[in-house]
């Protein structure tokens, strides 16, 4: 069986007793979080965080279905094999529906009994489905109208740029600019990404988001530079039951890399509760 590629991080000398599964966005992979991950189990030496790449994603095989569900399956079939569950989930973007998703299929494998996961974190992602858009949707533009090849990885920067996004975005985005025979392209395949986030705009995960078994907590984090949880989306994750938290944060929707301090400070002070 293929399984999907991951890293796992621990502080030196730890033995950690609880788990964080990282979910990447969609034009991300797992070492997008290292040093995240690597801050946090610093900070936090009982907790290890294993950080997955998404199929098609990374070191992961390029795999069909392009669908949020598929990927979901993806992580219960990478935790059956490495014989542990998580603890926790975060996911960011895409990732963040796709954790959704993952842990309804969790819930439901445990049949009403005691909670699969202690916490839940969506990272500047939509529980709900809706019309294609955003700065991630914004970014396809950038593959399609800039494949490449480039002279270098500052002429990928200059591109995304092009389109609108920050520097610190585009170097971001540059990373996914690889060796090829000509310079360097882009290791996404836009078809691909397209077919992910229209699937992302069509899955709706809503009934996980709002209703949380007994002992789940579900930590919900806004970037106010960000327009993907708009006010109707707010509005319900503020009329949630007490386990839904809202956590609004500095920075665009690409947190992880615009304000990290911030997601540190909530992960440290959240993972402890």
């Amino acid at each position: 069986m293929t399984h999907i590629h991951h890293e796992t991080v621990a502080a030196p000398g730890a033995a950690p007793v609880r788990q964080l599964l990282v979910l990447h966005g969609i034009y991300g992979a797992g070492r997008n979080w290292g040093s995240v991950a690597r801050r946090l189990v610093r900070a936090r030496t009982d907790w290890g965080v294993t950080l997955a790449d998404l199929r098609s994603h990374g070191r992961s095989p390029r795999l069909s279905p392009h669908t949020v569900e598929a990927c979901a399956r993806d992580l219960v079939r990478l935790e059956e094999h490495l014989g542990r569950r998580s603890d926790a989930v975060l996911g960011h973007s895409f990732g963040g529906k796709v954790a959704l998703v993952y842990a309804r299929m969790r819930w439901r494998a445990a049949g009403g009994g005691a909670p699969a996961l202690r916490q839940l974190w969506v990272v500047d992602s939509s529980p709900g489905g809706g019309r294609a858009g955003g700065s991630a949707w914004r970014m396809l533009g950038v593959l399609r109208r800039h494949p490449g090849p480039f002279g270098s990885r500052a002429e990928a920067v200059d591109a995304v740029e092009s389109e609108g996004f920050s520097t610190l975005v585009a170097r971001w985005m540059a990373t996914n600019a690889v060796s090829a025979d000509n310079g360097l392209e882009w290791r996404l395949d836009a078809d691909e990404m397209e077919a992910y986030l229209r699937d992302y705009f069509r899955t709706d995960a809503w009934d996980v988001a709002l209703n949380p078994p007994a002992g789940t907590a579900i930590h919900f984090v806004r970037a106010l530079g960000s327009r993907v949880l708009d006010e109707a989306a707010v509005a319900r994750i503020r009329g949630a039951a007490g386990s839904v938290l809202l956590h609004e944060v500095e920075g665009g929707h690409w947190v992880n890399t615009e304000n990290p301090d911030a997601l540190h400070d909530l992960l440290v002070a959240g993972l402890g509760s």
